[in-house]
């Protein structure tokens, strides 16, 4: 397995783990599947913004996984946490490649100065949650019944990472 920069040769497999997540799973609140298109949008824009798309990567080029991060709020206060994103294939779910993502993903997020990264994960996926805090993070909150999908309430539990241990912001 190898992590790298996503590249538009990476989309389908891309587009393929997130429209399975939209159909089967509670990780993308989003009951509607995208096309290539969409994906491609949404690197286009990652990329403008700076921000890193990663994909782990078999020995054949076959996306296994994918990862980023954005603003986690539009206001300038905000421009030193990001929200990110991982994603790992269904039949790889629990091979440490989520683990490999997240870890590439922080490192990228502290190159860029950031300074806190945010999880927002369904209250009930207890190995994203797990994942998580061996990774560091903490829990900060849980907002209960905040979203639905399949035919029920979903709450949402937000962790978070202090990435560094700046006393005061830099620009």
């Amino acid at each position: 397995m190898d992590i790298r920069d996503a590249e538009d040769q990476h989309i389908d497999g891309i587009t393929a783990i997130y429209n399975d997540a939209v159909a089967h799973t509670t990780a993308i609140w989003n009951e509607t599947q995208v096309d290539a298109a969409n994906r491609m949008a949404w690197l286009a824009d990652r990329h403008r913004a700076g921000y890193p798309v990663l994909v782990a990567v078999d020995e054949n080029g076959a996306v296994l996984g994918y990862a980023s991060f954005g603003d986690w709020r539009a206001f300038d206060g905000y421009r030193h946490t990001v929200e990110h994103s991982v994603y790992v294939r269904g039949d790889q779910r629990g091979a440490g490649i989520g683990r490999a993502l997240m870890l590439a993903l922080i490192e990228r997020a502290r190159d860029l100065g950031k300074h806190v990264m945010v999880a927002g994960i369904e209250a009930g996926n207890t190995a994203s949650i797990r994942l998580h805090e061996t990774l560091g993070f903490e829990q900060a909150g849980h907002l209960k019944q905040v979203g639905a999908k399949f035919g029920k309430w979903l709450d949402l539990a937000f962790l978070q990472l202090i990435l560094d241990q700046r006393d005061v912001p830099g620009r």
